[in-house]
């Protein structure tokens, strides 16, 4: 693609688009029950996709205008946030929706005779438009952003021809993560649907397994729960794990801290040893530690009782639906449900016997590899299209 940047003009905001914000509405006005009432989206994510997650309804008495509703081509923009990193998040609206935008946000609408929808998008992406919005921060330490603040600031403006070009590019580039992303979810989809299967009351497994080849064991039996304590500022160790740095469904451990950003006795963790989210177990967070350190209070460390169980099966088991809703179940507490150790010991679980769980540990680890591989190129297309904002738009 060759570019004529030396002809590109400037342009304003408010040029290129109308702003409209999101609804407005006390709580009295709030419902939590479906059918009855206004969608209201109010949230986007730190990938730029709008979280549609929790939606809640709005009284359908309350009057608002329709060029509030989220359509085709609108930017859907954070306007206000309890935290800073999420002001200025947009996302890109893809079709019409039912939806309409809550109080902390708002709708950029590009003008279409005058600047491609998505090329504009992708300029509110770029560092021209991200350190407006840190200059803005920095400036008055913003917890709410008014488009007059950006409005009048000039954003580069191709020829409308150049603005399809470059937003066609970074449409094939997102179609990539998106495809990427998809396939992803399929293979975890996959790897809980065989958990399921194996680790249900249904005791057998196609032709590979058969009634004969499982049995119940109390989860005592398998695993140890260690609870080894150390205090974080006498201690070596170099590295902690908190909650906070396990992600869903992911056995590996891709983000850590370290002992100075915490206080009070923690649990030692030693290089094998599986963390498991004790605290608010919805959260399916269980990860396997590949060093020695330390882990949050709320973590349970657990380790294999290999002469009943592979190493290497465990932690995939604890990925399980079938763990994990039993883990739900026997949480204690209204308002941070934990799991007590004496309580999950007791469970007894159905589970094929070790001589055959390797083979089926070597399955489990080809998909959470093949996972790894999709995150890695993934990751590779956004480090890709990030560098092209930074030279097509920065």
């Amino acid at each position: 693609m060759k570019l004529q940047k030396n002809k590109w003009e400037k342009s304003t905001l408010e040029q290129c688009c109308t702003f409209y914000r999101g609804v407005t509405y006390s709580n009295k006005d709030e419902v939590n029950y479906d059918g009855i009432g206004i969608l209201r989206a109010n949230n986007i994510d730190l990938n730029n996709k709008i979280n549609f997650e929790n939606i809640k309804r709005i009284s359908s008495d309350l009057t608002i205008k329709e060029e509030k509703r989220l359509g085709k081509n609108d930017i859907f923009i954070c306007t206000a946030s309890g935290s800073l990193e999420h002001i200025g998040k947009v996302a890109f609206v893809n079709s019409d929706t039912e939806y309409f935008a809550g109080g902390f946000m708002g709708i950029i609408r590009p003008k279409y005779d005058y600047v491609n929808p998505y090329f504009l998008f992708n300029v509110l992406l770029s560092p021209v438009f991200i350190n407006l919005i840190q200059s803005q921060r920095a400036g008055t330490n913003i917890q709410n952003l008014k488009f007059s603040d950006i409005a009048n600031n000039e954003i580069p403006l191709p020829s409308f021809e150049e603005q399809t070009q470059i937003a066609e590019l970074f449409q094939s580039i997102e179609t990539a993560i998106e495809q990427a992303e998809q396939q992803e979810k399929n293979l975890l989809k996959l790897k809980n649907q065989m958990l399921r299967e194996l680790t249900g009351e249904k005791m057998q497994f196609g032709n590979f397994l058969s009634a004969k080849d499982f049995e119940k064991v109390k989860f005592e039996k398998i695993a140890f729960n260690i609870s080894e304590r150390v205090e974080p500022k006498e201690t070596n160790l170099t590295t902690y794990v908190g909650l906070e740095h396990l992600e869903a469904d992911n056995l590996k451990i891709e983000r850590r801290g370290t002992p100075d950003d915490v206080i009070g006795t923690k649990l030692k963790i030693y290089k094998g040893d599986i963390i498991f989210g004790k605290r608010r177990a919805y959260l399916r967070k269980v990860a396997v530690s590949d060093f020695d350190g330390i882990a949050s209070a709320h973590s349970m460390i657990l380790r294999a009782n290999e002469k009943q169980i592979e190493k290497s099966f465990l932690p995939h088991f604890l990925q399980s639906d079938v763990f994990m809703q039993r883990a739900v179940q026997i949480s204690e507490g209204s308002l941070s449900p934990t799991i007590k150790w004496k309580s999950l010991a007791s469970q007894e679980f159905v589970l094929p016997k070790k001589e055959k769980q390797k083979q089926l540990s070597e399955v489990f680890e080809q998909f959470d590899k093949t996972r790894d591989e999709l995150k890695t190129q993934k990751q590779t297309l956004k480090n890709l299209k990030q560098k092209l904002l930074n030279e097509i738009l920065g």
